[in-house]
């Protein structure tokens, strides 16, 4: 609605002499005619009625022409306007004017103006200007509003390079309409599925023939980067087929954790744009711009930032890339803050999805870290305690060896833990409760559901186990226990952090929900496990990666129908790590791969010890 403040004005209202013949009725003023024109004119301007308003001046034509352009020009959703003072000079007048304009995405224009007007013998009218639209405004121009795109914010590592800018992918799509008027929809889409094969081998024929046909418009395919779309443009010449250029996120280096990246797209990919600045411009004739009247610059949204560091992502995946023999996946996390600070697996692994952070596995002997935290909490055993280590054990019905029978005697826990005797730890599973593994367990991070922004992960699952034997099994990681490469890596980290298991996140500023019981962990329960996990380094089962710093530790082989899996998870300084080879029999693999990692990074990058 368009609202008028007219000026308040006082005026004496008298009657002239009786010798003039000429009397003043009611309290008008010098100024009322003028401004009551103005007033009309701006009411039926703001009402959008410009035919009205136009006929209210001496140029109607020329004034509606104006009006119109000055409307459609700014896209303008509402005109509201005010008048100021009067001057009137005879049979001539000009009012202040302020005209306040609704753009759209709630922008807002406001400026002054003068609107000129003469008495005629029709009395007052609008002498019809460009300037009573605005005081810059040429004879022959028009107001344009230009939306002016915000740069979109870049994804940066925590090492402060950027992984993913704004680049342009070309969107295909096809016209059945078109196809049609020119050939044959099936021909076109025939053809187009053929080129596009090696990009989007899922993509059906049939499917986009009758979809496309039932859309009655465009019908998307897919997207292809630059790139590709260059190296395919002219096979892409078929009947039917169009193109537009859309703006997205895209990897800097396609190889820097690219499943990860694609995650993390869908994620932030709506909060990258910023928010548009916008500008009023003069446009001549021409259809140059001559001046600027308005401008606001755009406003940049802040970085992404990812706790992945691209200095360990690098050396994980050199790591796991050194063979495709066997399936290889590594997880690197920030004990003290929960960063996941990579995920790296080989492209053998890559074939069964992303086993790293969801791939299920019976951990074997790396579950010794949790036996030994429960054993030490329930004051079962600590690292100088005796503890039985013959080669084989036989526990209810269930008769248990050390890998290729094995015997030490009796010995501390340290050495137990340190050689990994399968029999002393089924025999400390036997003692515990039906659900202290699982408690323990769950103190180390296993079992909970973490919900974290741009990463899909599954911890794994310690089940409560009222059958003795099952507890035994499970004592040395044999039993129904599975973890993934995430969840063991969780455990380190929580040994690391002092027995606070730490929240994993990988998009900064995104909370990650954890669900499921979270006990703690005693920190005197971590200050006893630390040494024996020192021990498997120093004089134990991992001696291969004793020198590249003081890396703590515990390995594994798990068993299962024809072969067995190498582990190995543990930390050094802040990197807690655990390594899988699928099959990869021997622990040594695991290590071996591990110790690669730390060979690969930079000369001191977190060697210290962490207290």
């Amino acid at each position: 609605m368009l609202r008028m403040r007219r000026r308040a004005i006082s005026v004496a209202c008298v009657s002239l002499s009786a010798a003039l013949t000429v009397g003043v009725a009611g309290c008008a003023t010098v100024e009322d005619g003028p401004r009551q024109a103005v007033e009309r004119f701006l009411a039926a301007y703001g009402a959008r009625d410009t035919a009205t308003a136009a006929a209210l001046t001496d140029n109607p034509q020329g004034a509606r022409d104006n009006l119109d352009a000055a409307w459609d020009g700014l896209a303008a959703e509402e005109l509201t306007a005010s008048t100021g003072k009067a001057r009137v000079t005879g049979d001539t007048a000009d009012i202040d004017v302020t005209y306040h304009w609704d753009l759209p995405g709630d922008r807002e224009w406001s400026y002054p103006a003068r609107v000129k007007l003469a008495r005629g013998d029709a009395g007052w009218s609008v002498r019809w200007t460009s300037t009573d639209i605005h005081p810059d405004l040429g004879a022959d121009q028009r107001l344009s509003l230009r939306l002016v795109r915000a740069p979109r914010a870049t994804v940066n590592e925590s090492d402060g390079s950027e992984v993913m800018v704004n680049g342009t992918v070309i969107g295909i799509n096809f016209d059945a309409t078109e196809a049609a008027a020119k050939g044959s929809v099936a021909d076109s889409v025939t053809r187009l599925v053929s080129v596009l094969r090696p990009y989007a081998p899922s993509l059906s024929a049939q499917k986009i023939a009758e979809e496309s046909t039932a859309s009655g418009g465009e019908y998307p395919i897919t997207r292809l980067s630059e790139r590709d779309f260059d190296r395919l443009r002219d096979q892409l010449a078929i009947p039917g087929v169009v193109h537009n250029e859309q703006a997205e996120l895209v990897a800097t280096n396609p190889d820097f954790a690219p499943a990860m990246l694609t995650e993390v797209k869908k994620v932030v990919d709506s909060e990258v744009d910023g928010r548009a600045g916008w500008r009023i411009v003069t446009v001549n004739p021409n259809g140059l711009d001559a001046d600027v009247l308005a401008d606001h610059a755009p406003e940049p949204a802040p970085a992404i930032s990812l706790s992945l560091s691209r200095r360990v992502q690098n050396a994980a995946q050199r790591a796991v890339d050194a063979t495709n023999r066997f399936q290889i996946a590594m997880v690197v996390l920030q004990p003290s803050t929960g960063k996941v600070l990579a995920v790296a697996q080989n492209k053998a692994a890559d074939r069964d999805g992303p086993i790293a952070t969801t791939g299920l596995y019976p951990p074997g002997s790396t579950f010794k870290m949790v036996t030994a935290a429960s054993a030490i909490s329930r004051d079962l055993a600590h690292p100088g305690s005796m503890v039985p280590c013959p080669g084989e054990i036989e526990i209810g019905p269930r008769r248990i060896p050390n890998y290729n029978g094995f015997s030490l005697g009796t010995v501390s826990m340290l050495k137990a833990f340190a050689s990994s005797c399968n029999t002393t730890f089924a025999f400390l599973a036997s003692k515990m409760g039906p659900s202290d593994l699982a408690h323990t367990a769950a103190a180390m991070g296993i079992g909970q559901h973490y919900d974290i922004a741009g990463l899909d992960v599954v911890s794994g699952s310690v089940p409560i186990a009222p059958e003795l034997v099952a507890r035994t099994e499970d004592g040395f990681g044999q039993g129904k226990v599975l973890v993934s490469p995430f969840g063991l890596a969780t455990v380190a980290a929580t040994v690391a952090n002092n027995g606070t298991a730490p929240v994993p996140q990988l998009i900064l500023g995104k909370e990650t929900t954890v669900e499921g019981p979270q006990p703690k962990l005693d920190p005197k329960v971590v200050g006893e496990l630390r040494p024996m996990m020192r021990a498997v380094v120093t004089q134990g089962t991992a001696t291969v990666i004793d020198g590249e710093g003081e890396v703590l530790g515990k390995t594994g082989e798990a068993e299962f129908a024809g072969g067995s899996h190498a582990w190995f998870a543990g930390y050094r300084g802040d990197l807690a790590f655990a390594t899988l080879v699928v099959r990869g029999g021997d622990s040594n693999n695991a290590v071996g791969v591990t110790r690669d990692f730390f060979a690969a990074l930079p000369p001191g990058y977190a060697v210290g010890k962490r207290s």
